[in-house]
């Protein structure tokens, strides 16, 4: 039988729950431009770490840009919404981003810096067929 307590997890605890959040976000720059040069990329990660520190209940785990992209990995507690949590994110960054890097305006016209849509997936620390197996092997037969 496989038993979750066996397992490396590291969860966090509120008052009424135990949880272990974490999320893989990708967003694209729009119209896919390769617009994330050192100095923007660079940025950019320092003011997602500030937005990110200013929610409580938000930690950024990792984050890394190609050219064009942005891929995150975010923690959160239950009580954080992820939709709300992300528009912060692409608002402000776009924000300062054209305050700071005012020649961005040229390659993307029409004031918007992200693409509207993005990719978000839950992540784990065992994969869905292990979790599976446990759910299967839930019934009272031992008893």
């Amino acid at each position: 039988m496989l038993y979750y307590k066996a397992m490396n997890y590291k969860n966090n605890k509120g008052s009424h729950s135990i949880y272990n959040l974490q999320f893989h976000y990708v967003a694209c720059v729009k119209y896919r431009r390769k617009v994330l040069t050192d100095a923007v990329s660079a940025r950019l990660k320092e003011i997602i770490l500030s937005v990110a520190a200013k929610e409580v209940g938000v930690a950024i785990i990792e984050q890394e840009t190609d050219r064009d992209h942005i891929h995150i990995l975010i923690s959160t507690t239950p009580q954080i919404q992820l939709s709300k949590f992300i528009n912060s994110l692409k608002s402000v960054s776009a924000r300062l981003l054209f305050r700071e890097f005012p020649e961005l305006r040229k390659t993307l016209w029409g004031g918007a810096f992200w693409s509207p849509s993005y990719f978000i997936a839950s992540t784990g620390q065992v994969t869905l067929d292990v979790l599976k197996r446990y759910v299967e092997n839930q019934n009272a037969k031992d008893l």
